[in-house]
C-alpha cells in the first residue's frame, strides 16, 4: 500500500504539471496558476486545525520566512518553465534539488571525501547536459535556466524544512503557512497584471491543478506514514516517467535516446543522494529505523515545492 500511495502522488504531480502547461496554453497568467495551486491546501490545513483545537501561530517566523521565500520562488520559476518547455524536461530540471543538496555536502558540507556524493554529482550533473542538449531550443534556455533555479531553490527550501523541524515545528504548519504565502504572492501578482484568465477550459484547467496537488500531497503524506522512508523518497521520481508518458501522449512530445538517457541519470543520481542521505541519518540513530514524519495521515509532507 505504501508503493501504491506513492505511485498516486507522483501521478498527481505529473497531471499537476500538465494541468500548468495546460492553463498556460489556454490563456491563464503564472500568478493565477500560482494562486489556484495554493488554495486547496490553505483551506484543507486552516479548517483541519481549527477543528483539532490546535494554534496556527509559528515558533520561529523567521525560519519561516526564509522557507517561504525560497520555495516560493522555487515554484514560481518551477512553473515558469512548465509553461515554456516540454512536460518531461521541465519536470526533469524541477526534481534536481537532490543533486543541489548532495553538491553542497560534497563542496560545503564536509563530505569531501564522499564517494557517493561524488557519483551522485557528477551523473546528476551528465544528466542535466542529457536533457538540456538535445531538448531545448535557442529561444527557450531562459526558462531552462529557471527550471535548473527551481530546482536549486528547493534544495535550499528542503535544508531550510530540516531546520524547522529540528526547532520542533510540525511539518503541517509549515506546508499552512507556505500555502498561505503561496496564495499572497500569486494574489499580488494578479493585483500588478489583473485578472485575465475567462475561458472556462483554462478555469477547469486551474482548480484541476489545484486538486491534482492537493490529492497528491495528501497521497505522499500516506505513504510517508506507511513504512521505510527510503522507498517512498526514491518511489517520487516516478513522476519524471509518468511526466515523460503524459508528454508522449497529449502533447505528441518525442525526447531522444539521450534525453531520455539524461533522465534516468538525474533520477539515478538523486536516488544516490537519497540513499546516502538515509543511511547517514540511520548511522547517526543507531537503530536502523527510517524517522516517519510528525502527524502522518495529514496533508504535511512536501516534495519539490512545485
Amino acid at each position: 500500500m505504501q508503493s501504491l500511495w506513492m505511485l498516486l502522488a507522483c501521478a498527481m504531480f505529473a497531471a499537476m504539471g500538465a494541468l500548468v502547461k495546460v492553463a498556460a496554453d489556454l490563456g491563464a497568467t503564472l500568478p493565477e496558476i500560482v494562486l489556484f495551486r495554493g488554495i486547496p491546501s490553505v483551506l484543507l490545513l486552516y479548517f483541519w486545525a481549527r477543528s483539532t483545537r490546535r494554534t496556527i501561530r509559528p515558533s520561529s517566523w523567521r525560519l519561516h520566512v526564509w522557507r517561504n521565500l525560497s520555495g516560493i520562488t522555487s515554484m514560481w520559476l518551477g512553473f515558469f518553465a512548465l509553461s515554456h518547455l516540454s512536460l518531461p524536461t521541465a519536470i526533469s530540471l524541477n526534481y534536481t534539488a537532490p543533486l543541489f543538496i548532495a553538491g553542497w555536502m560534497l563542496f560545503f558540507g564536509g563530505a569531501q571525501r564522499d564517494p557517493v556524493r561524488v557519483l551522485a554529482v557528477l551523473a546528476g550533473f551528465l544528466g542535466v547536459l542529457g536533457v538540456l542538449r538535445p531538448s531545448i531550443q535557442h529561444d527557450q534556455w531562459i526558462a531552462a535556466l529557471m527550471g535548473l533555479g527551481a530546482g536549486g531553490l528547493a534544495a535550499i527550501a528542503m535544508m531550510q524544512i530540516r531546520q524547522l523541524g529540528q526547532v520542533g515545528e510540525p511539518e503541517w504548519r509549515t506546508v499552512l503557512l507556505f500555502s498561505l504565502g503561496v496564495c499572497l504572492s500569486g494574489l499580488a501578482g494578479i493585483a500588478l497584471q489583473g485578472w485575465r484568465t475567462s475561458d472556462p477550459l483554462a478555469l477547469l484547467a486551474l482548480v484541476g491543478l489545484g486538486l491534482a496537488g492537493l490529492v497528491g500531497q495528501l497521497a505522499m503524506t500516506r505513504a510517508f506514514g506507511l513504512g521505510s522512508t527510503l522507498l517512498t523518497a526514491a518511489l517520487q521520481y516516478m513522476t519524471i516517467i509518468f511526466a515523460a508518458l503524459i508528454g508522449v501522449l497529449f502533447w505528441g512530445d518525442r525526447p531522444a535516446p539521450l534525453a531520455w538517457a539524461g533522465m534516468a541519470l538525474i533520477i539515478g543520481s538523486g536516488l544516490l543522494s537519497v540513499w546516502r542521505t538515509y543511511t547517514e541519518a540511520r548511522a547517526l540513530r543507531g537503530d536502523g529505523r527510517a524517522a516517519r514524519p510528525e502527524g502522518a495521515g495529514i496533508p504535511t509532507k512536501e516534495v519539490n515545492p512545485s
